[in-house]
């Protein structure tokens, strides 16, 4: 694994999901000062300059992470399964957004109602197709991409937010806005 992937997946559990496991203070919005984080990631053993998580968060295939406006403070954009408000202001979606799967997965979310947010604040929903497969493609099994019919969702009162990544939130897409591809 390359230092700049175990970086990133090291941010992603401490800011997304276990902040504590360092001792670190996720503050309104989400947001993490970087200074306390570049010390409690040292403290536990992931030494880092502030060039590294520059990098890093510039380079993150899927910009996990983006920076407040003074580059102070730090943030997960979307995933977290703790409690945290980032604070996103309702959007408008496209008329139809992807979820990537896989068959086997299809069968529990048709089985449950829809999707639903599991164990994070969010159903997450991509806007291009190759978004989606790649997203379903880490599940293992064979990919399917499933549509999901915003416009519908919007006439029935659904909200959408989206993250500073471009990835689409919600908080559950039942069965009648989706269809398999």
């Amino acid at each position: 694994m390359t230092d700049d992937k175990k970086i990133s997946k090291f941010l992603s559990f401490v800011l997304r999901h276990r902040p504590e496991k360092i001792g670190i203070i996720i503050h309104e919005g989400g947001w993490v000062r970087v200074e306390e984080l570049l010390n409690k990631m040292s403290n536990h053993g992931l030494s880092i300059s502030h060039n590294d998580l520059d990098r890093v968060v510039a380079e993150n295939d899927k910009q996990r992470f983006s920076y407040s406006d003074n580059k102070r403070s730090i943030r997960a954009n979307q995933g977290h399964s703790i409690e945290v408000d980032l604070q996103l202001k309702e959007k408008t979606p496209p008329v139809v957004l992807y979820h990537g799967t896989t068959i086997d997965k299809w069968k529990k979310i048709k089985k449950s109602g829809g999707l639903s947010k599991m164990n994070r604040n969010h159903v997450h929903l991509s806007v291009d197709k190759e978004t989606a497969r790649n997203v379903g493609n880490r599940h293992g099994g064979k990919t399917i991409l499933l549509y999901i019919d915003c416009g519908a969702m919007l006439l029935k009162g659904y909200k959408f937010f989206q993250s500073e990544n471009g990835i689409w939130l919600v908080d559950k897409v039942p069965n009648q806005f989706i269809t398999k591809d």
